[in-house]
């Protein structure tokens, strides 16, 4: 196999990265533009938004991760051009991922009657719990668009999901201004409009991508395999093997942030408020390490389709070098420009000082979110997924959740604490990550080396 110069493996690795980049760039947009729409109520309307975002979040990323699990199997199986097998994981994964967008609905709407009992001021929680219920539906039309946007970057196309994603958030934003504000005589519903928005826009997606398929023929070649006897619970237990620990890593690092956001509530309004303006931010510079992380995963299960480790561990250093450079620069942003940035989402002095003080901490945390997040992607391409579940479990439910309530609750730093324990977990599994990495990686080119060597003796 021809090998690639350095210059090629950023080239590689950058190609496939930017338009995840823009797709994750349009869909954090659109948070920053709900968050600015709604901010513009007040803090009480925001600190609705985000207690809603966080108790759904922890139910969406499950389904979310699941989904993640069908990139690498697709890739592995398109590197050795093995198309039926590739088809076999689209239908399947249409009717899999359909499913878990019901089943997380519904647990969502049994969620629902306990946010009374989170800890929020009743204010915040009337404003959280119609968004709530637009969000929760959304999930199942974006299973179903998720099953396609996955396939296709395990075949290494990232463009079409991309326009599509873009797309929506437009009619997500045009859909928050008439129905946030009531223009153009559609009723004035504030925050629970922001939730409309999202639904409406995110039932688009499938019908906007099952539309492509069809019209192109390199991927409508696929819904020919297609048949009633390709249903196969072998298949769907392959999605399961490497989607569900995928799952519930996201679950435990996803869910953390979450919780935090809800424990702000604990402490103040305003506290909550100035956490989700500042989660944005971060959200907003972690989607230039999702994109590399997807291009970074699709490269990697093409390598390891073909078992080659010299491959991987190539692009693992890419990907490493690629996300230090951007996490140094928003590190270095996010201190220098901590006052004014609020001011995009909101006019209220006291969520903007929150805000920047919260800053200060995403900051630190840039380079080992960077490294545990490239970590992962690497991880998940040689479908090694188990290990990430118990480094996530490790480093976010055993030290980072814990250690931030203790420091919050219990010490004089309050609010401080809940992001020093997101620093410390985060450290944590960015060293566990790259050292399991290192262990895969020298076992199997030594064997490979081993290999070799019997074989010209």
């Amino acid at each position: 196999m021809e090998k690639f110069s350095r210059k090629q493996y950023y080239t590689n690795v950058l190609r496939l990265a930017f338009p995840v980049i823009l797709s994750q760039a349009g869909q954090i947009f659109v948070q920053l533009a709900d968050n600015a729409m709604v901010g513009r109520l007040g803090a009480v309307p925001l600190a609705g938004v985000s207690f809603a975002n966080s108790v759904f979040f922890m139910l969406f990323v499950l389904g979310m991760g699941m989904t993640m699990g069908l990139t690498p199997l697709v890739g592995e199986m398109y590197s050795v051009s093995n198309h039926r097998k590739t088809a076999a994981y689209l239908q399947n994964s249409i009717l899999f991922y359909g499913c878990i967008g019901i089943v997380i609905f519904l647990l969502a709407m049994a969620v629902k009657p306990f946010m009374h009992s989170m800890g929020q001021t009743p204010e915040v929680v009337e404003q959280a719990i119609p968004y709530f219920n637009y969000v929760a539906l959304s999930v199942i039309p974006f299973m179903i668009f998720a099953a396609f946007k996955q396939f296709l970057e395990g075949v290494g196309n990232t463009k079409v999901a991309m326009a599509i994603i873009i797309t929506s958030n437009i009619i997500n934003i045009i859909c928050n201004w008439l129905f946030i504000y009531g223009n153009l005589g559609c009723p004035k519903m504030g925050a629970a409009g922001a939730g409309l928005g999202t639904l409406i826009s995110r039932i688009m997606t499938p019908i906007l991508i099952i539309t492509y398929f069809y019209k192109r023929d390199s991927f409508a070649r696929y819904f020919a395999f297609f048949s009633r006897d390709k249903f196969s619970f072998a298949t769907i237990k392959s999605l399961i093997r490497v989607g569900s620990p995928i799952s519930l890593q996201m679950f435990m690092e996803g869910g953390g942030f979450a919780l935090i956001g809800i424990m702000m509530g604990w402490l103040g309004t305003n506290e909550m408020a100035g956490n989700q303006v500042a989660t944005v931010i971060s959200n907003f510079a972690f989607m230039i390490i999702i994109g590399i992380g997807s291009a970074v995963t699709i490269c990697v299960s093409h390598a390891y389709g073909r078992r080659d480790w010299l491959e991987i561990r190539r692009y693992t250093g890419t990907a490493y070098r690629l996300g230090l450079m951007w996490n140094a620069i928003t590190a270095i942003t996010f201190i220098s420009l901590r006052r004014y940035i609020p001011m995009i989402f909101t006019s209220d002095p006291a969520v903007i000082d929150m805000a920047a003080h919260f800053l200060v901490f995403v900051a630190i945390f840039q380079i080992s979110d960077g490294l545990q997040a490239n970590s992962v992607a690497v991880l998940r391409g040689i479908q090694d997924v188990k290990s990430i579940m118990v480094i996530s479990f490790i480093s976010y439910i055993l030290i980072s959740l814990p250690t931030g309530y203790m420091l919050a609750f219990h010490t004089p730093i309050r609010e401080s604490g809940l992001w020093i324990g997101v620093i410390i977990g985060l450290a944590v599994a960015a060293v566990l990550y790259y050292l399991r990495i290192r262990k895969q990686t020298v076992r199997h080119l030594r064997a490979d080396t081993d290999i070799t060597e019997t074989a010209l003796r």
